[in-house]
C-alpha cells in the first residue's frame, strides 16, 4: 500500500490483541482498517489469496490455501474517527514496507466497548490483561477512550 502512496492498513481486533499480549491470547484471523478496500484487495489477489466460497462457508474475508491465513477488511474508519492516528504504531519491516498497529489504549477501550454492549463479556479480561501488560499506558488518554466506547459506563477503574 505505501508503495502505492497510500496509507497503510491498520491491524485491529484480535490479531493486535495477540501481538500486545505476546501471544498470550491468540486469534484465528486479522482484522484491518483502510480507507483503500479495493486497493488492498487488489494486492491481496496478487499475492494468492482468495474470498473462500460455497455452501457452509460464511466470512467476508480473504484467506491465503497455502499459508491459511485470514484478513478480513472490517472498516474504512479506525473506530469510527474517535482513535488519536497519532498513536498508531508503526513497524517498519524494512524492504516489506510498514504495518501500522491500532494503538494499545486504543485496542483496551475497544475491548471495553465490546463488553459493555454485552454481548462480548470474555473482553473484559482481554482488556485488563492488555492493561497489566502494558502499565505504561498513557491512563488519561485512555480512560477517555474507555468512557467514549462505552457511552460513559466504564472508566480505567472499572480495569
Amino acid at each position: 500500500m505505501t508503495a502505492q502512496d497510500f496509507e497503510p492498513p491498520i491491524l485491529v481486533g484480535g490479531g493486535a490483541v495477540e501481538l500486545y499480549s505476546n501471544s498470550a491470547v491468540t486469534t484465528g484471523d486479522f482484522d484491518l482498517v483502510t480507507a483503500r478496500q479495493e486497493s488492498l484487495e487488489h494486492i491481496f489477489r496478487s499475492l494468492g489469496f482468495v474470498r473462500p466460497s460455497g455452501p457452509g462457508i460464511a466470512t467476508r474475508g480473504w484467506m491465503h490455501p497455502d499459508l491459511k491465513l485470514g484478513f478480513e477488511i472490517v472498516s474504512s474508519t479506525l473506530l469510527d474517527g474517535l482513535a488519536d492516528r497519532d498513536r498508531i504504531l508503526l513497524v517498519d519491516l524494512g524492504a516489506d514496507g510498514i504495518a501500522a498497529i491500532i494503538a494499545v489504549e486504543d485496542m483496551i477501550a475497544d475491548r471495553m466497548g465490546q463488553f459493555a454492549s454485552g454481548s462480548a463479556p470474555e473482553m473484559r479480561e482481554q482488556a485488563r490483561r492488555l492493561l497489566t501488560l502494558h502499565s505504561d499506558a498513557d491512563r488519561a488518554y485512555l480512560d477517555r477512550r474507555i468512557r467514549e466506547e462505552t457511552a460513559g459506563e466504564y472508566g480505567i477503574e472499572d480495569l
